[in-house]
């Protein structure tokens, strides 16, 4: 079932129990928010979100800006504290287990603050080491990394002058580092070439069909349809649609239905005769 509605309580959980109950690490979703809540002053940014993300998915979060995403996600994976709600990766409290939870995780933020005056290389090699892993392993999966990723000839460029796009490149090397079981990533695409896209596209789909799960933020909708199977449409701080991207979509385009469910509307070019005279 799908949960539209500021006044429904129904959401697709895909068999799984309900809010609130305890669950074993074999049955628990890769990401589960209960309750999640955020406020800034008198600004409420996130209120109630309700979410599950099954385990083995490519799940799409959309939503227009200032709806709350980024803030959910934050708080979802530990780099915000709420004010009220949990948040559990693979059955993990992520407030009250961090390390434990941390380790299940791999995050791509928005805007995302770099060490600047290291290099490619030296920027993973300290994330590696950062997680424990050992010398070795660190330098056989960021050489790797940076070969996938096409930043070989940029390993010895300090990441002060890397491009936008090289700086989502290796952000995402970083996340992926030390192997976690569910990505969350905000934004990924932004700023990207074509082919490095289409490089990134290919290590997320095999991420999922080796049985990682993948939480993707984008304003492309087109993107979120293509790639992901599940799909949640937030505003104004809530979830207004979540489950499978077909019943989502509901007989026309996940643009069409996304304008609908956040009461947008579509045109714009009314009034504006002086640009044409």
């Amino acid at each position: 079932m799908i949960r539209t509605g500021r006044e429904g309580n129904e959401l697709d959980t895909g068999g799984l129990p309900a809010y609130g109950q305890q669950q074993s690490a074999e049955q628990a979703p890769a990401l589960q928010i209960t309750g999640l809540r955020k406020a800034f002053n008198t600004t409420v940014a996130v209120d109630d979100v309700q979410l599950v993300v099954p385990r083995g998915s490519f799940f799409g979060l959309v939503g227009p800006n200032g709806a709350g995403k980024t803030t959910s996600l934050s708080m979802a994976v530990g780099l915000l504290r709420p004010d009220a709600g949990t948040v559990r990766i693979f059955g993990v409290d992520v407030w009250e287990s961090p390390e434990r939870a941390k380790a299940l995780v791999g995050v791509l933020p928005d805007g995302m603050a770099l060490p600047e005056r290291l290099t490619g290389r030296e920027l993973l090699t300290y994330t590696g080491l950062l997680r424990g892993l050992d010398q070795a392993t660190v330098a056989a999966r960021a050489a790797e990394l940076l070969g996938v990723l096409e930043l070989v000839d940029a390993e010895r460029t300090l990441v002060i002058d890397y491009s936008a796009g090289m700086r989502k490149k290796i952000g995402l090397a970083t996340a992926l580092l030390h192997a976690p079981k569910l990505l969350v990533l905000d934004e990924p695409f932004e700023a990207v070439d074509p082919v490095s896209a289409s490089t990134i596209r290919t290590i997320l789909q095999r991420f999922v069909a080796s049985g990682g799960a993948v939480v993707l933020s984008s304003h492309v909708m087109e993107l979120v349809e293509k790639l992901c199977d599940h799909v949640a449409v937030i505003t104004r701080g809530r979830v207004v649609a979540s489950g499978p991207v077909e019943q989502v979509r509901g007989g026309q385009s996940l643009e069409q239905a996304f304008v609908h469910l956040v009461g947008g509307r579509t045109g714009g070019g009314e009034g504006l005769s002086w640009l044409a005279s």
